[in-house]
C-alpha cells in the first residue's frame, strides 16, 4: 500500500506524519509553540516562522525513524501550501518540495482547510456528500463536502473566527493562551448568568459574527471590576456565559446551514472539524440537531481537531488516489479559499 509523508506548518504547530493507504498512521511527530507565544496572548507570525524552521528537520527525522522508513519507501510528499501565516507556510512547503525533488517523488500541495475537511474520511470513512462545520482559530465556515476539491461554502464569519473569539475572551479574563481550552475549563465551574448577545441568531442565512459578543465580554468585565476584583468565581461565570452564547448561536446557524445543505445534496452526515471541535460543550450542543435530522454526528478526535500532519498526509493520499499532484513551482499562499480548489 502507498505511503504519504505529510507536513504541516501553517500556524503554530510544526508536524510531520506518515500515513498508509489503509488509514494506518505510521508516525506523527509534532512540536507546539505554546511557550513562545504565551507572553503575547496569541500567535506572533515572525516567532512562529522561526520556530518552524528550527523544528522541522528534527521532526522529519523522528517521524521517519519512528515509522522505520526511509524516503525511498515513501510514495509522495504532501505539504500544507496555504492558507495560513505565510512565513510558516513557506517553511513547510519548501521543505516538502526539497524532499520530493531529492527523492524524485510526487509533490502534493495541500490546502490546510481541505486537510480539516477530509479528516472525517480518515477517522470515520465519511461518505460524500457531507455537511461540515469547520471551526478553528483562523476559520469559521459551513460547507458541503461534495468530494475532493469540490466544496460549496454555505456561510462563514463576518469578522472573528470562533477560535479567535475564544482566545480574545481568555486574554481579557487573564486565562492565558491557548484560550479555547482555558475558557472551556473555566466555564465548567461557572453559571451562565450574564445575558450576552447572540449575534445574527434568528436571521436568514448561516453566517456568523463574534465581534459584538467579544465586545460585550469586555464591557461586562469593565463593569464588574469597577466594584470588585476579577476573581475566580467571576471569571468562571463570564466564561460560562460567553460559552453559552457561542453554543446558542452555533446551534441556530448550524440548523439553518444544514437545511441549506440538504437542499443542495443528499447529505450523509453532519461533521465538525477544526480546533474548536475539541470543545465538548459545543459537541453536546450539536447532538440534538444531528439526531433530529437523522444524521450521524462526526466529530474529529481531539488530537486531530488541532493542526496536525496526519490530516495533511491523508488529504495527500486522497489526491494521489485521484492522480492529482502538483509541480514544484506551486507557490505558497496566505489566502486560499476552498472554492478555488479543483
Amino acid at each position: 500500500m502507498r505511503i504519504i509523508l505529510g507536513i504541516e506548518s501553517s500556524c503554530d504547530e510544526t508536524a510531520v506524519a506518515l500515513v498508509r493507504e489503509d488509514r494506518t498512521v505510521l508516525a506523527h511527530a509534532l512540536a507546539t509553540q505554546l511557550e513562545e507565544h504565551a507572553p503575547y496572548g496569541g500567535v506572533v507570525p515572525e516567532i512562529a516562522a522561526r520556530a518552524h524552521l528550527a523544528q522541522i528537520d528534527r521532526l522529519y527525522s523522528k517521524a521517519m525513524a519512528d515509522a522505520g522508513l526511509n524516503l525511498e519507501q515513501v510514495d509522495a510528499v504532501a505539504a500544507t501550501t496555504g492558507p495560513g501565516l505565510i512565513g510558516g507556510v513557506i517553511v513547510g512547503a519548501m521543505f516538502g518540495k526539497s524532499l520530493a525533488a531529492a527523492a524524485n517523488k510526487p509533490f502534493i500541495a495541500i490546502n490546510h482547510l481541505e486537510g480539516h475537511a477530509l479528516t472525517l474520511r480518515l477517522t470515520d470513512e465519511a461518505q460524500f456528500p457531507y455537511f461540515l462545520l469547520l471551526v478553528s482559530g483562523g476559520h469559521c465556515q459551513m460547507l458541503v463536502v461534495h468530494g475532493v476539491g469540490n466544496y460549496t461554502r454555505l456561510g462563514g464569519t463576518k469578522d472573528d473566527a470562533l477560535g479567535e473569539a475564544f482566545d480574545k475572551c481568555a486574554k481579557m479574563l487573564g486565562l492565558g493562551y491557548p484560550g479555547g481550552p482555558a475558557v472551556e475549563k473555566a466555564a465548567l465551574g461557572g453559571t451562565p448568568r450574564f445575558a450576552f448577545p447572540r449575534p445574527l441568531m434568528g436571521t436568514d442565512g448561516c453566517d456568523f459574527s463574534f465581534s459584538g459578543l467579544k465586545t460585550a465580554v469586555r464591557l461586562r468585565i469593565e463593569k464588574e471590576t469597577a466594584t470588585r476584583a476579577l476573581d475566580a468565581a467571576l471569571i468562571a461565570d463570564i466564561a460560562a456565559s460567553f460559552q453559552a452564547a457561542v453554543i446558542a448561536v452555533t446551534q441556530d446557524r448550524v440548523t439553518r446551514g444544514l437545511a441549506m445543505a440538504r437542499a443542495l445534496a443528499p447529505i450523509t452526515a453532519m461533521a465538525v472539524a477544526g480546533g474548536v471541535a475539541a470543545n465538548k460543550a459545543l459537541g453536546e450542543g450539536l447532538k440534538n440537531i444531528a439526531a433530529e435530522a437523522g444524521l450521524p454526528l462526526l466529530i474529529a478526535p481531539r488530537e486531530l481537531c488541532t493542526d496536525n500532519a496526519i490530516m495533511i498526509a491523508w488529504a495527500g493520499m486522497e489526491r494521489l488516489q485521484l492522480g492529482r499532484t502538483d509541480g514544484l513551482d506551486t507557490e505558497p499562499r496566505a489566502r486560499w479559499p476552498l472554492a478555488e480548489l479543483t
